[in-house]
């Protein structure tokens, strides 16, 4: 029997002791070829700002794979992991927008606003199959529906191989699904400690800066003493818990010092450069 790989890059890059680095992209065919040779370990397909629209989630997918590529690399495994921010915020509990999702074959759901332990419950739940309450790691209680065929194909597996692996890492140690979820309410942070401990199964916590800012009455002054302290007090929960910490924001100016501060999950925002554009400019004398 051929040996299956790790098939999650994120996850391959986050239990090897490293800094995953990955981006948020429209779900749309032009980002997902952009992205197939870009070197990223994943991409966040962006469904909660953007519109949901399962069927081009499906096209982008498709165009994420890379026959050439996965030829000359040998493996099952993407070289750019494909995850995707649903919209429900974590407090609405809709589990059908991660079925869905799932079950279109990405590997790992980005869940906003999760400010409770019940939220955080609910997220991983989402993503697990049911199982006999004698099976071990049976919490949190799978709850995902069982229609797995498009995903164990686009995944490259049997059905009952797909089975083994879509478990929630790094609860199943063998799991190819990552369960991330962002920290962006005061509330969020005081939970934060009782979420970690009593519900197994969450990969990554995103910090999602924006809402935070807001919510501290600080909009987007990501520089703020009060914004600074509660993104230090996540990063410090996630890291005596021992899970990882995410970034948003992730430039030039910052990654080394995020690096350097112990986040492990960096999100670089993509940016089109137009250099025909900028020496045609110079060229007629029309640039600034």
């Amino acid at each position: 029997m051929v040996q299956i790989p790790r098939l999650n890059g994120v996850i391959r890059v986050l239990e090897q002791g490293g800094t995953a680095i990955t981006a948020f992209s429209p779900a749309d065919v032009e980002s997902a070829i952009a992205f197939s040779t870009s070197g990223y370990d994943g991409v966040v397909f962006e469904m909660e700002h953007n519109p949901y629209d399962i069927r081009a989630l499906r096209d982008a997918l498709q165009y994420l794979l890379n026959r050439r590529q996965l030829v000359e690399r040998g493996t099952l495994a993407p070289a750019v992991t494909p995850l995707v921010r649903i919209p429900p915020n974590g407090g609405e509990r809709n589990q059908w927008v991660a079925k869905q999702v799932l079950d279109a074959g990405v590997y790992g759901i980005v869940w906003p606003h999760v400010s409770t332990v019940e939220d955080a419950y609910n997220a991983v739940a989402a993503c697990r199959y049911p199982r006999p309450k004698t099976a071990p790691r049976y919490e949190p209680e799978g709850q995902r529906g069982d229609a797995p065929a498009a995903a164990a194909r686009y995944w490259g597996l049997t059905q009952q191989e797909y089975y083994a692996r879509a478990d929630v890492w790094p609860l199943a140690p063998e799991g190819e699904l990552l369960v991330i979820i962002m920290c962006e309410e005061v509330r969020a942070i005081d939970e934060l400690p009782r979420i970690l401990k009593e519900v197994p199964g969450i990969g990554v916590v995103l910090i999602g800066e924006g809402d935070l800012s807001q919510n501290l009455g600080f909009p987007r002054q990501y520089d703020h003493p009060a914004v600074v302290e509660a993104m230090r007090a996540i990063l410090r929960i996630c890291q005596e818990h021992g899970v990882a910490c995410g970034h948003p924001h992730a430039d030039p100016q910052n990654v080394g010092r995020l690096v350097e501060e112990g986040y492990r999950f960096l999100m670089a925002a993509p940016t089109r450069s137009y250099a025909g554009l900028e020496a045609a400019l110079r060229a007629t004398g029309r640039a600034r």
